[in-house]
């Protein structure tokens, strides 16, 4: 915690309430971190909001190259100040909602697109986590492999296994396998937050388990049925795709899911079967 005050003293900067500023303070974590992203001098490290940089250096000294995306311009002037002897960090100004990071990770790489190969190493701002990881998995060169530090709510609602699935778990174990690897109270961060986090590691599928088209008709039927998903899915997907319920409920059938189960019953599997009978 001191060495966050130091910095911000330093520098003269105060976090941005705006920006959902909170610094991680606590070294295990830090450490628990890198290890759960499995780090070589192999390795490319895509970090999103580095801030301070305390990680940013754990981070390059175990890979390869770090390409750290940093939305506050303050803090990319204390980075290139604190960590200006690293030469294997790259740092890139903007907002990783909006840059193209494929394009950065090639310049920095000089690698072809191709061969592109990354992990994710982020410490994501509350707001913007599901949009950030969406972003993420669904990139044209998407990472093998991401450790997120995460709101504890999402981690627990990404793992989630059938009887508590939700939107948010289906999309991504759709494209990988999640786990959450620690958990961090609130006092791990300066300022204080007021709910605890935790990092989750997602290891991506080689491909995702359904095709384009077929995720696409997963989502659209995923939506229409959590949009009621205290309801059974046979009554909320009739409802809210406007389809007979009979029609609905043969769909079903023919998928082997049982009309009155819920949506936050069904697995991966049981959707991506739904989704392949809409398009039968």
């Amino acid at each position: 915690m001191a060495s966050i005050r130091r910095l911000l003293a330093k520098h003269g900067i105060a976090p941005s309430k705006g920006l959902g500023q909170s610094f991680l303070a606590d070294q295990a974590t830090m450490h628990a971190i890198v290890a759960a992203a499995d780090l070589t001098r192999a390795d490319t490290v895509l970090e999103i909001g580095p801030g301070l940089g305390l990680l940013t250096r754990q981070l390059a000294e175990a890979a390869g190259l770090v390409v750290a995306v940093e939305l506050d311009g303050r803090m990319v002037g204390v980075l290139e100040e604190e960590l200006g002897d690293l030469g294997n960090l790259r740092l890139v100004q903007g907002d990783i909602l909006e840059v193209d990071h494929v394009a950065a990770l090639v310049a920095a790489t000089g690698v072809r697109e191709d061969e592109l190969c990354y992990l994710v190493v982020a410490n994501l701002p509350y707001y913007i986590t599901s949009q950030a990881i969406r972003r993420l998995l669904e990139a044209r060169v998407p990472p093998s492999r991401m450790v997120l530090m995460v709101q504890r709510e999402v981690a627990e609602r990404i793992v989630a296994q059938p009887g508590e699935m939700s939107l948010l778990s289906l999309s991504v174990q759709l494209y990988g396998q999640a786990r959450v690897v620690r958990r961090v109270p609130a006092s791990a961060f300066h300022p204080r937050p007021k709910v605890d986090s935790a990092v989750l590691r997602i290891d991506l599928h080689e491909a995702p388990l359904a095709g384009e088209a077929t995720r696409e008709r997963l989502f659209r039927l995923a939506r229409a049925a959590f949009g009621q998903r205290r309801k059974q899915i046979h009554n909320s997907l009739s409802a809210n795709l406007h389809m007979e319920s009979e029609a609905v409920q043969s769909l079903l059938c023919d998928s082997g899911i049982d009309p009155r189960r819920r949506p936050q019953a069904l697995s991966v599997a049981d959707w991506i079967r739904l989704a392949e009978a809409f398009g039968g």
